[in-house]
Parts: C-alpha cells; sequence; structure tokens
C-alpha cells in the first residue's frame, strides 16, 4: 500500500496528521512537480494510502475520493477551508502554502534552490476520507 505523508516529519506533519485524524482536515495540496521529481503517480479516486505519522508508523488508512490538476491560481475558497488548517481566505492559505513549497526544506528536498511556484504553478488538489483507524 502506498504511503500518505503529509509535509516533513515534525511539528508540522503532527499538526495535520492531527487535523485528519480529527475529521478537520479533508483535502491536501500537492506539486505536480514534486510527483514528477520523485517518480510518483498522481493520486487516483478510489487509492487508498497509509497515512505516516512523524515517528515513520501508519496511523489511518486513507481514501482518496477526488483528484484535480489545477494551476495554483485555481484553488478555490472550499479546498482552502477544508485543508483544515484554519485558513479564512484563499490569500492566506496561498501565503502558508507558498512560504512551505519555498522553504530550504523544500528546495533541498527538489534539489533546486532557486524552486519557486507562481500562478501557473500545477498543483495535485486532493480530496480524502478515513477508511480505517490503526490503533
Amino acid at each position: 500500500m502506498k504511503h500518505a505523508e503529509f509535509a516533513f516529519p515534525g511539528p508540522l506533519r503532527d499538526k495535520l496528521v492531527a487535523a485528519i485524524l480529527r475529521g478537520e482536515k479533508t483535502s491536501t495540496t500537492g506539486l505536480v512537480a514534486e510527483y514528477e521529481k520523485y517518480g510518483e503517480e498522481l493520486p487516483v479516486v478510489g487509492e487508498r494510502e497509509l497515512m505516516i505519522d512523524s515517528a515513520g508508523e501508519g496511523v489511518a488508512v486513507l481514501e482518496t475520493t477526488e483528484v484535480r490538476v489545477i494551476p495554483l491560481s485555481e484553488v478555490d475558497l472550499q479546498h482552502a477551508l477544508d485543508e483544515g488548517e484554519g485558513f479564512t481566505s484563499v490569500a492566506e492559505w496561498r501565503a502558508d502554502h507558498t512560504d512551505y513549497w519555498q522553504s530550504a526544506e523544500m528546495c533541498a528536498a527538489m534539489e533546486d534552490p532557486e524552486f519557486t511556484v507562481d500562478d501557473t504553478t500545477l498543483v495535485v488538489a486532493t480530496r480524502f476520507k478515513i477508511v480505517e483507524r490503526i490503533g
């Protein structure tokens, strides 16, 4: 089973996993470029993944319910709200995600110190649901 890993291990992943387990986070956004970099297939509706916490343990099985590949400029308010991180506007969501995607950690992961995102950057806007809790 593929693994669902949100952010890098650490405080942000812990926060996201907790929000998912509480049912507050039902959407997520990834970069098409990141999937391409690591040779990973884009998610597909009906696919199930084992959600991994910061300790590397599987804590739930998630099922993908929707996948949209869209330019960053087309992320809508409902998607931002459903990310479960307390965003109240697309602008707030975008500022937070841009900071993450352009962070030193992400630039290192992409092996590109100048990695940036803009309105045309393709993102994978995914919705999911918990189908099984582990532990």
